[in-house]
Formats: structure tokens, C-alpha cells, sequence
């Protein structure tokens, strides 16, 4: 049996019923096992290549800042990387939200998509539950309780989702449409867990104060939903979901266009400024050796094993429920909420009011470069469970 004949017999072309029972035992079975692994194995490397390729582009440009930010070059200092992540998070980051989501959100969607702040939230709790076991149970400093405790999301899907669809062989389809719509999730997630520096900062950076001060939470949520990238999201959901309204701002020589056009050039800064910042933060924990490495091992196990485990079963489980959207980009995206490193305004937090700044530098620098890559083996089956 030649090799066509072989792959049409696995397919079952002109495989009659009798021989069926018989199947397994000959060696035409034995062939169809080899070919199945290798098909198997051949799409493994494939969607392998598709995830590493962008968690290249954002180390080569990690390395970047780092360069910049180091005493040789001594371009971003610690003063400019706190000015940029404020324009960033007041102008850069809103604007890209909007201009995601005026363009490719409807009315439809802003329903379809209740799961995605579900999800976050379930993520959130679980990964908190986590972090407070292991405190309760090895009892690190009061300092580090809150850092690994802390669940904010980063921005690193930001970077990856966009740079996967442009990939040659994205499982995505159409690079155009899964450009934005995969920048429209992405915001949606950016604009629910961004988080809003206040005076309260101090106090509210440990996750204890907030279990003493439940009152004070519901406040900085309450601030949260007044945070620019929060209220770019509903600013963009209501330009979508109004048919009129959105013609006006985003379409073709419309009237509006410019605010779209504008917005757009603004939030296209966004990615780069993000991962430059990404790599100068990295460099503060060169050489610190102030956490215990069981800290690091553990936060590493907590966000790279543990969540991303919780997050496949809780997506696989609202897709048989069929709380999801036929949509397997948000499906990828969902799933990615699970992975991403811990979120670099922690440190910065730390940065502005002095508060654990040395231990968030030193967890920075370790979780990231494991992060670079967790992210490439779990976006490789992210990618085989959703297409």
C-alpha cells in the first residue's frame, strides 16, 4: 500500500465495514497511528512557530529599554520611565481603547462579550486564593504578602495578539480582521483591569487593608470605572453600538474621522512605549537578592501552572455551556487572561510611594523572562484547544 493509498485507508475512503474489526490488527493500522502522530506533530511546530516568533519581537525590544535604561546609555531613567508610563496610561492606552472599539464593536457584541469580564473576575479570585494560601502558609513579610497576592493583568497580551495575527500561518484567518478585533478584546480586558493611582495608594497596595476596609474597596472600584482607559471603553462601546453615531466617527470621509484617525495614531504608541518600559523596569532587580528564591519559585508556579490550568477548564466548561461567542480569537484571548506576568503597575505603584519597590524589581525580573516562555508552550495549546 503506497503512501496515498495509505492516507486515503486512515481517511477512510473505501475502508468496507468487515475490515473495520479488523483494523487495529494489521499494519495498515500501525501506519495510520504514524501518520496521525505525524500530522499531530507537524501542527504542533506550526502553531509553535506562530506563538514564539511575537514573544521574540517583545524580547527584542525589551532588551531595547533595558539597553537604554542602563548606566551605560542612562536614556530611560527612572524619572522618564514613570512620565512616559503616566502619558501612556492617560493618552496612549485610552486612545487605543477607543479606537478599537468604535470601529468593530456593535451592539451584538457588547452582549456576546459578558463572559470576558466574568472570566477576569474568576481569574482574579482564584489567583488571589492562591497567593493568600501560600501566605497563611510560609508567612513571607508583610511587603511581600500584597506582591503575591496581587493579580492585576499586564499588558503584555497587547503586544502578542497582534503580532500573532500578522504572523504568516495565524490559525486567525484574515490578519486585517483579526487585527482588530483581537485589539478590541485586548482593550476591553486592558480597560476593566487597568489600575488607578490615588492618594489612598499607600494603604491600598496590600491586599489585607482591603480585607479590613471593605468599604474602601468599593470606592476604588467605584474610582476604577472613572479611570481613562475605563472610560475610553464606554465612550467606545456607545460610539458602536449607535449605528449613526459610529458612521459619522469612523467611516470614510465622514465629518468625525479625524478624531478616529487621530486616536488611532495615539494608541498605535501604546505597544512600543509599553515594552520599552517593560525592559527598563527589568533592569532595577540586576543584582538584588532581598526575596527568598522559594518567593519567586512560588509565584512563578502560582501564575504559570496553576492559573493557566484553572483558565482551560473554566473556558472549556463555558464553551459546553455555550457562554462564548463562535469566535475562536476570543476563545485564545479568554485563555491568555490565565498567563500573562504580573502586571508592571504594581511596580510602578511601588515606584511612586516607596513601597516594596526592590522586592517588585527583583519578582519582575525573574517572572518575565519564565513568562516569555510559558507564553509560547501555552499559546501553542491555547491555539490547538480553540480552532
Amino acid at each position: 500500500m503506497g503512501r496515498q493509498g495509505l492516507r486515503a485507508y486512515c481517511d477512510g475512503e473505501g475502508r468496507r465495514p468487515e475490515r473495520a474489526l479488523s483494523f487495529w490488527n494489521n499494519w495498515a493500522g500501525l501506519g495510520c497511528i504514524v501518520l496521525v502522530w505525524r500530522r499531530i506533530e507537524m501542527r504542533f511546530w506550526s502553531l509553535l512557530t506562530v506563538a514564539w516568533l511575537p514573544v521574540l519581537q517583545v524580547l527584542l525590544v525589551g532588551l531595547l529599554g533595558a539597553l537604554l535604561a542602563s548606566s551605560r546609555f542612562d536614556v530611560l531613567t527612572s524619572d522618564a520611565r514613570r512620565n512616559i508610563n503616566k502619558i501612556v496610561y492617560i493618552v496612549f492606552v485610552p486612545s487605543l481603547v477607543f479606537s478599537s472599539l468604535s470601529t468593530t464593536v456593535t451592539l451584538k457584541d457588547i452582549v456576546s462579550w459578558w463572559f470576558m469580564p466574568v472570566n477576569m473576575s474568576i481569574m482574579f479570585l482564584i489567583g488571589a486564593v492562591l497567593g493568600w494560601t501560600y501566605v497563611k502558609a510560609f508567612r513571607p513579610g508583610e511587603q511581600l504578602q500584597g506582591l503575591i497576592i496581587a493579580c492585576n493583568w499586564g499588558s503584555i497580551p497587547l503586544m502578542i495578539v497582534p503580532a500573532i495575527c500578522n504572523e504568516e500561518g495565524s490559525p486567525f484567518g484574515d490578519a486585517g480582521t483579526c487585527n482588530s478585533l483581537g485589539l478590541s478584546y485586548v482593550s476591553l480586558s486592558m480597560a476593566i483591569s487597568f489600575p488607578l493611582p490615588t492618594n489612598d495608594i499607600r494603604d491600598s497596595f496590600f491586599f489585607s487593608y482591603y480585607l479590613r476596609r471593605a468599604k474602601g474597596l468599593l470606592v476604588e472600584i467605584l474610582k476604577e470605572l472613572w479611570s481613562p482607559p475605563s472610560v475610553a471603553a464606554v465612550v467606545g462601546f456607545s460610539v458602536g453600538a449607535i449605528e449613526k453615531v459610529k458612521s459619522v466617527v469612523t467611516e470614510e470621509g465622514s465629518p468625525l474621522r479625524v478624531i478616529q484617525d487621530s486616536t488611532k495614531l495615539l494608541g498605535d504608541a501604546a505597544i512600543p512605549c509599553t515594552v520599552l518600559i517593560l525592559g527598563g523596569n527589568l533592569t532595577k532587580g540586576i543584582g538584588k537578592t532581598t526575596i527568598k528564591p522559594i518567593v519567586v519559585i512560588s509565584i512563578i508556579v502560582i501564575r504559570f501552572v496553576l492559573l493557566p490550568t484553572c483558565g482551560i477548564s473554566i473556558v472549556t466548561a463555558a464553551t459546553k455551556l455555550g457562554f462564548l461567542p463562535e469566535s475562536p480569537l476570543y476563545g485564545y484571548i479568554l485563555l491568555l487572561q490565565s498567563t500573562v506576568p504580573p502586571a508592571m503597575s504594581i511596580g510602578t505603584i511601588a515606584q511612586l510611594f516607596d513601597v516594596g519597590e526592590e522586592e517588585c524589581s527583583i519578582i519582575f525580573l525573574w517572572t518575565h523572562p519564565v513568562a516569555a516562555l510559558a507564553l509560547m508552550l501555552w499559546s501553542t495549546v491555547f491555539m490547538s484547544l480553540v480552532m
